[in-house]
């Protein structure tokens, strides 16, 4: 088995409770031991960092120390989550002075100390550079046998952070899902922000933003997406008649989670795929 410390993200285990359902059955159909993070805290979304980026530093160090803890590295199926933890781990370690500055506060706070001893993962590339696409291919009983879109996201997508895939073309979402038997439809925004963080308080651009997305894969063929975020999967999923009002653009597509394709593929849920076949037929095309 595969140790991996598990951060759910910030919505995995509230809005976005499928990825909770069908994460640790894939996982252990591909040998990974997903070990939780026990009393981890949020990484700040994209949003605390923005008035206090000490506070969202000290968050994500939080989380470290934890996972130091546990002995394992970090793994998320949340891209914005990886993008944040990438960043706020290559800035403590490069930073000794505002590490002990983040230090001192977690010693206070939690009785924590980070040393720096952790790397962290999104779940797409341990799938790939880890459990390898032969093996997963090997392990498909059910076949996905659609049209599918990838999204990505801009969050994760930078050097280092996105393990040996391209950050500005990337393609591992793509290889992953020809290796459950799907047929991957490229499209030009599927690193293209949808907005998330900002829904609140841009909703008309946000809408737009997350229109662009959902019309352009549909454009190319797509029946499906899938999404390798959990907080832009509420834009993509939850708001796409919205979008569709804002926009006047076709957006009218399944719309799931990485851990739920793999799930399915490797004979879970059946049910629920099952359902998610129908509706990509009804209106995916």
């Amino acid at each position: 088995m595969v140790k991996y410390s598990y951060y759910p993200g910030n919505t995995a285990r509230q809005s976005s409770i499928e990825v909770e359902d069908t994460i640790q059955p894939m996982a252990r159909s591909l040998g990974l031991d997903l070990i939780d993070i026990t009393g981890c805290n949020s990484d700040g979304g994209e949003i605390i960092c923005q008035t206090n980026k000490l506070l969202q530093l000290t968050l994500n160090a939080r989380n470290f120390a934890l996972a130091e803890e546990n002995g394992h590295d970090i793994v998320t199926a949340c891209a914005t989550s990886q993008g944040n933890m990438f960043a706020a781990l290559k800035t403590l370690k490069s930073d000794p002075v505002l590490c002990a500055q983040v230090n001192s506060v977690l010693e206070k706070t939690s009785d924590l100390n980070f040393k720096g001893e952790i790397k962290t993962s999104h779940l797409l590339h341990v799938l790939v550079d880890e459990i390898g696409l032969e093996k997963i291919n090997d392990l498909v009983v059910n076949p996905l046998r659609m049209k599918v879109a990838a999204y990505y996201g801009p969050n994760m997508q930078r050097e280092g952070a996105c393990g040996d895939d391209d950050a500005f073309n990337p393609q591992y979402l793509e290889r992953l899902i020809e290796a459950l038997g799907g047929e991957a439809i490229d499209y030009d925004s599927k690193t293209s922000s949808v907005g998330a963080p900002s829904l609140l308080t841009l909703e008309a651009p946000v809408m737009q933003m997350t229109a662009q997305v959902l019309s352009d894969a549909k454009a190319a063929g797509a029946q499906l997406m899938v999404s390798a975020c959990t907080i832009s999967h509420s834009n993509l999923d939850s708001y796409q008649s919205k979008a569709a009002k804002v926009s006047r653009k076709d957006t009218n597509m399944p719309v799931i989670h990485l851990s739920e394709l793999v799930a399915f593929a490797l004979g879970h849920h059946v049910d629920r795929f099952a359902q998610l076949k129908t509706r990509a037929l009804v209106i995916g095309g």
